[in-house]
């Protein structure tokens, strides 16, 4: 059952997620993609299309959003600035590469807005 209402900050930080993800997902997996659905949310509200993914990183952007969705911290901090760590094992490291190649990409894409906290549009 999807959630009623999430904040702005949620909004840009899910959003912020999804693209990063579909960033490394499609210069990095080849291999075929389907649509990502989500279950906690109607997504379409907060990404106005698709988004194609692998099943390895469908599986990481479930696991991502989730985290984000049960964050504690109310404001959130930067995940490795924060003292609880959410991601566990694989999905840490996982996610720390894609944020590290999707930012650096973006970088060289001229995409710098998307890498300031609460500024994705």
């Amino acid at each position: 059952m999807p959630r009623k209402e999430i904040s702005n900050q949620e909004t840009s930080d899910i959003r912020t997620l999804m693209r990063f993800v579909e960033i490394f997902c499609r210069e990095n997996h080849k291999g075929s993609k389907e649509a990502f659905t989500f279950k906690l949310l109607d997504l379409t509200e907060i990404e106005k299309r698709e988004v194609l993914l692998c099943p390895d990183c469908k599986r990481l952007l479930t696991y991502g959003l989730t985290m984000r969705l049960r964050c504690p911290h109310h404001p959130k901090p930067l995940c490795k600035k924060c003292k609880t760590q959410c991601y566990k094992g694989d999905y840490k490291a996982a996610i720390q590469e894609i944020m590290r190649f999707s930012g650096m990409f973006m970088i060289k894409h001229g995409r710098l807005d998307m890498l300031y906290r609460g500024q994705v549009g």
